[in-house]
């Protein structure tokens, strides 16, 4: 299971001349996610699979590939 110091402790490599994800959403559903575990009510496998992000163009973005991969790790933690 990941903690929500690990979840908070995340970085993502910043993306600038390709398509990315939005930053603060992106970081705003990690917190909530790290929050959650804190608050004893991990997000559910579908609340994780079914979170989406602005894509970025032309602005800075956090790689989705990156994003996606953590996504599914967190999805499969145990809860």
């Amino acid at each position: 299971m990941l903690t929500s110091a690990e979840i908070r402790a995340t970085t993502f490599t910043v993306t600038r001349w390709r398509e990315g994800y939005d930053k603060a959403e992106v970081d705003a559903f990690l917190a909530r996610a790290a929050l959650a575990i804190d608050t004893h009510n991990p997000l559910s496998t579908p609340e994780v699979l079914s979170a989406r992000f602005e894509p970025t163009r032309f602005r800075e973005g956090y790689n989705q590939r990156q994003v996606d991969e953590f996504l599914d790790r967190l999805a499969q933690a145990p809860q």
